[in-house]
């Protein structure tokens, strides 16, 4: 099955590492990765980049309203995720221990996905 590892953390607090405090964790990330990539689980991996950067759309009426930023009421912020294949939850709750380990501070939702893809995806 399918999980998807949502990374959430505050995002003034990653954005004030120093180049070595990025380093260091982007590292830790990455023998995390390595492993999973070795034995054939690790799908898609993504770093957002910072909400200042980002558009919500919401509908207002009949037409969507662009709107700058997520706007979530919430003290952490959706950073990036991992796709990894794993036989059940616990083995995916599993993997975000270890990704918080190497990254901690934060918050992992673990969720299992279910593909939709009725139109070939081409990147």
């Amino acid at each position: 099955m399918l999980y998807a590892i949502l990374c959430y953390h505050k995002e003034d607090v990653v954005g004030a590492w120093t180049r070595e405090e990025e380093e260091a964790c982007m590292a830790r990330l990455a023998a995390v990765q390595e492993d999973l990539a070795r034995e054939g689980r690790l799908g898609p991996v993504a770093r957002l980049l910072p909400t200042t950067a980002a558009a919500s759309l919401r509908m207002k009426g009949d037409e969507p309203l662009v709107l700058d930023g997520p706007f979530a009421e919430t003290k952490e912020q959706l950073l990036g995720f991992y796709l990894v294949e794993c036989k059940d939850l616990e083995e995916a709750i599993d993997v975000a221990r270890r990704l918080e380990i190497a990254n901690p501070g934060g918050t992992h939702e673990v969720r299992p996905v279910g593909l939709y893809s009725p139109v070939p995806a081409t990147l």
